[in-house]
């Protein structure tokens, strides 16, 4: 700290952000990145993402900078995939080790994501405070070994202490888009953006920001069954999915269907959806619950430490969702999709049960721990 002719010149923070691959680490990461600009307006910023995933897209988005790192995740179905990860993980402890010592953040803050891992491993090595951000109601293997150098981690829901030192511990929530403003959006206007109708009951679909295939198959089978019960649809398939859909659809459905590969303004899809039917990510369940949507989560198997079940088993325990199990979606889920979408009640029950998980301040709270552990007050 230096003064000046009285005056105190606080150096400017600056403060290291890693989270990506998905739209589920991406948009957590932007929330705190936001909030720490309101609090700090002079601080500097700079994400670190894994080079070719869409955080590179929409990180510069929002207003970031961002800096890529040569890494990717475990292949557990293919392990010929793999060959590469020893010469990745050596690259990216090399790369993010060169960025901790050229701009010399005050916190590195770990939100989830390939790159997060190296970044925050070498920050603690270099005496670097670190933040983890946990999300889900079970945690993965690296966000346990890496909260053993942490000096807070945030987490989302209550009993983590049996992976984590209790006294690390903080209950934030899951920072996610600000939806606060929803109820203020008319459903003319939610309609008008996807060029649906107001007064037709809309189901939204989405499988996450990369798409789900078991979410996708369900719904393309029973695409006309659902669309003969005066229903429209907003579909979000993930990029990897949406030529293949679009093409095989076409535009027969024009005035009930919106297909889209990704959707920005998820506000307004929110808005005009009755039912929503998702994965059980934690950040799709943070952003449904303030948004306050009747749900039906269709939990992803293919996740480490299976935490999709785990955090539907959470919400279903409260009656705050609907739970299909990944199996049996191709079955059951037009049928659940049907009863609920007709069940004013029990859409109302979920409704106000799911607002409950809300976590409105949870990225004002992760910035009040980002000051405390890194001296920025």
């Amino acid at each position: 700290m230096n003064t000046q002719a009285g005056n105190i010149t606080r150096r400017m923070p600056r403060i290291l952000i890693s989270g990506g691959g998905t739209g589920g680490h991406i948009y957590p990461a932007i929330a705190i990145a936001q909030e720490l600009r309101k609090e700090y307006p002079d601080c500097a910023i700079k994400f670190v993402g894994a080079t070719g995933r869409m955080e590179m897209e929409k990180v510069p988005q929002n207003g970031f900078e961002i800096e890529g790192v040569w890494i990717s995740g475990l292949h557990r179905k293919n392990i010929w995939k793999n060959a590469l990860l020893p010469f990745k993980l050596l690259s990216s402890l090399t790369k993010v080790r060169s960025i901790i010592r050229k701009f010399q953040p005050d916190v590195v803050v770990g939100v989830g994501g390939y790159v997060s891992g190296p970044l925050l491993f070498m920050a603690g090595i270099q005496g670097v405070p670190t933040l983890i951000q946990e999300q889900n109601s079970y945690p993965g293997i690296t966000n346990k070994r890496l909260g053993r150098r942490a000096k807070r981690i945030c987490v989302a829901y209550p009993g983590l202490e049996k992976f984590f030192d209790r006294d690390k511990l903080v209950l934030t929530g899951n920072p996610v888009r600000d939806f606060s403003h929803i109820d203020t959006i008319s459903k003319a206007e939610a309609a008008s953006a996807f060029h649906l109708k107001e007064n037709v009951p809309t189901l939204l679909v989405t499988g996450g920001s990369l798409g789900a295939r078991t979410i996708n198959e369900s719904i393309q089978a029973s695409l006309e069954n659902l669309l003969e019960h005066n229903i429209q649809i907003i579909w979000q398939t993930g990029s990897y999915y949406y030529e293949s859909i679009r093409k095989d659809i076409a535009d027969k459905y024009a005035n009930t269907l919106v297909i889209r590969p990704f959707i920005d303004r998820m506000d307004l899809a929110y808005r005009l959806a009755d039912v929503v039917v998702s994965r059980a990510g934690a950040i799709s369940i943070s952003e449904l619950a303030l948004a306050g949507k009747p749900v039906i989560l269709v939990p992803s198997p293919n996740v480490s430490e299976d935490h999709q079940n785990k955090n539907a088993a959470v919400l279903a325990d409260q009656r705050a969702a609907i739970v299909i199990h990944d199996a049996e979606a191709r079955e059951k889920l037009s049928e659940a999709i049907l009863m609920l979408i007709s069940d004013l009640s029990t859409k109302d029950i979920l409704s106000s049960n799911i607002r409950k998980f809300a976590s409105p301040a949870a990225a004002k709270r992760i910035v009040s721990e980002i000051t405390q552990i890194s001296n920025l007050g």
